[in-house]
């Protein structure tokens, strides 16, 4: 397992669009927590903090992306025959993925977290407000927020396994978060609240969710998810036929 580990995380830091995405994501928080600095006149509410803050989370997509081109990436660039060749015990590969994808991620949420917070801590300087570090309730943001990222990434290798096509994975995937979610909740009502992005947004505690479950019960269902969905996608791998 250690070779494979090393393989993957070798894969990993040599693969450009891993960079990408995580460049992708600074810009793209660097620019929500602006959003939240300009269009509020309050800044110096702890609320407003930990809304801009809670930015983290939605970086949860991009390391949704990440995850699902660990598996789904190799059948792309057709080097998965290879990789099965070498290793003919294909849940050792998928287990190598997910523990390596989902340690990218919170690599992901820690670096994303630092830049929300330096960015608020930029933008309420400038206003004449200093960040609250002493609360708790950002911190908690923090801490949901980058677990949200890490859960995340660790279910996109699980969609990706089961789903080896890579565009087909991440359309269906982000058509989902973004567009399926927000028409199936409210037809499910109380339901609604245990989906994988409304489950996240609990966990970020980000103000959408304020009906969501509590922060804990959102990880622990984040981790099912990414449970099942690792679980679906070794099965079929077992039985995929790649040639």
């Amino acid at each position: 397992m250690t070779a494979l580990f090393s393989a993957e995380l070798l894969r990993l830091r040599t693969t450009r669009s891993v960079w990408l995405l995580l460049v992708a994501g600074q810009v793209l928080i660097v620019v929500g927590v602006s959003g939240v600095m300009l269009d509020r006149d309050d800044i110096g509410s702890p609320s407003v903090q930990q809304t801009a803050v809670a930015h983290i989370g939605l970086i949860s997509l991009l390391s949704l992306v990440l995850g699902i081109m660990a598996v789904a990436g190799e059948y792309r660039h057709r080097t998965i025959t290879d990789t099965y060749l070498a290793v003919p015990r294909r849940g050792r590969i998928v287990a190598a993925k997910l523990a390596v994808h989902a340690a990218a991620g919170l690599v992901f949420g820690v670096v994303t977290a630092s830049t929300a917070l330096a960015a608020s801590a930029v933008w309420l300087a400038v206003r004449g407000f200093s960040l609250d570090l002493g609360s708790a309730d950002l911190w908690l943001t923090v801490a949901g927020g980058v677990a949200w990222i890490a859960a995340f990434a660790a279910i996109g290798v699980g969609v990706g396994a089961l789903v080896t096509n890579q565009i087909a994975a991440i359309a269906a995937a982000l058509a989902w978060l973004a567009l399926v979610e927000g028409l199936v909740a409210p037809l499910v009502g109380d339901a609604g609240r245990w989906l994988p992005f409304a489950l996240g947004s609990a966990l970020d505690r980000l103000p959408t969710a304020v009906d969501g479950p509590p922060q804990w019960q959102a990880g622990l269902a984040l981790i099912g998810y990414a449970a099942a969905f690792v679980l679906a996608g070794v099965a079929t791998t077992l039985r995929r036929d790649i040639t």
